[in-house]
């Protein structure tokens, strides 16, 4: 799931996130263009962890993660 960018940019070059894991606490995201990779909180893009986390973990519970195939 991509950030968008008006929510939240890489720390290291400022370009767009994706986000490539979760668990009850943090973010894992990883940057489109420098591939760098961190973790931050659920609340990290000022959603009220109600867009990214919710929208992040409903893909993955319906299936939206390649890995179960």
């Amino acid at each position: 799931m991509l950030v968008d960018l008006k929510d939240g940019r890489c720390r290291s070059c400022d370009s767009q996130l994706e986000i490539v894991d979760a668990d009850d606490i943090s973010l894992e995201v990883r940057c489109t263009e420098c591939d760098e990779t961190y973790r931050v909180e659920t609340d990290a893009f000022s959603d009220g962890c109600m867009t990214y986390y919710v929208g992040f973990m409903t893909e993955r519970m319906e299936g939206g993660d390649d890995n179960d195939a």
